[in-house]
């Protein structure tokens, strides 16, 4: 199981997520942010959690990527 948290209000619209994680990234054509695609929002944090382990790797260099370092990759 893999899971991915994004707090969302930190976001500053760099659009490295969305490169390197297209499936599970894209960026909001309203405010330049960037959306956890099928995420559960709670207290600003937005999480997926998918039995799919195959979108750790895209995931995990997402959140390296991130400047602001506001994306958490976990294989539980």
């Amino acid at each position: 199981m893999v899971v991915v948290t994004l707090q969302r209000e930190k976001c500053i619209g760099c659009n490295y997520c969305v490169e390197l994680a297209p499936n599970q990234f894209q960026m909001s054509k309203k405010d330049g942010k960037s959306v956890l695609l099928r995420s559960q929002e709670k207290k600003g944090f937005y999480t997926i959690k998918s039995p799919d382990n195959f979108i750790f790797d895209d995931c995990d260099k997402a959140a390296k990527a991130c400047p602001v370092k506001i994306i958490s990759v976990k294989n539980v």
